[in-house]
């Protein structure tokens, strides 16, 4: 009886101490796993830096009518508060204000050329919302995705300013009308091949690249 009761006690010490390790060890592990969401969260704190203004008068004066582009330049200067949950949430909201982009693209703009640069502009945020939802944060990936989000805004408001510069160049005298006369020219080829066209030398340099060069001319 006495060394069954030895044999029980010295059981539970030794239950007791695998506890104990395995306890210790689980501490251990938690302690590694927060220094390291510590490290990639304080990475992505320093790295998320949106330029959240815009760079030049196009954008500026466009953000006063474009709806969509000023909620979402407002939406990157929002940083977010001090825990990757909160980092987490701006990603998605930013992500609904870039798809959002798509929406009521003022005339000026409604150009291949831009359209081309939002999608690439919200093929970036996506990204980086998706990155930054992962359980394993790959927090230089989701830097470096701040700073090409930087380089596609800031390439959108620079054809931005191209087009809005574009717009203010004065048309010659009579170059619409000549426009407009050379395009209903062009569609009644088709069925009129012996209508012939004005005479080159009287249409404005800036008219003449839209006519077909297999037109028929009067020299």
């Amino acid at each position: 009886m006495k060394n069954k009761l030895v044999y029980i006690f010295g059981l539970l010490i030794l239950l007791a101490s695998c506890k104990g390790e395995d306890e210790q060890k689980r501490l251990a592990e938690n302690a590694k796993d927060a220094q390291k969401k510590k490290v990639i969260f304080e990475n992505i704190k320093k790295g998320w830096d949106f330029y959240d203004e815009p760079i030049n008068e196009a954008t500026e004066e466009t953000v006063k009518t474009w709806n969509e582009l000023r909620l979402f330049i407002e939406e990157l200067a929002r940083k977010p508060k001090m825990t990757i949950s909160a980092y987490q949430q701006k990603a998605k909201a930013i992500s609904k204000k870039a798809l959002a982009l798509r929406n009521n693209v003022p005339e000026l703009f409604n150009k291949p050329q831009i359209k081309t640069r939002i999608s690439v502009l919200i093929t970036k945020v996506r990204l980086m919302d998706m990155y930054i939802h992962l359980d394993e944060i790959p927090d230089q990936k989701v830097v470096q995705l701040v700073g090409e989000i930087n380089k596609e805004l800031a390439t959108l408001q620079r054809q931005m300013d191209i087009l809005t510069e574009k717009s203010k160049i004065p048309v010659e005298e009579g170059e619409d009308e000549m426009r407009r006369m050379l395009l209903d020219s062009a569609r009644a080829i088709p069925n009129n091949p012996n209508m012939v066209l004005p005479n080159p030398s009287v249409i404005p340099a800036s008219t003449r690249a839209i006519i077909n060069p297999n037109d028929a001319r009067v020299e």
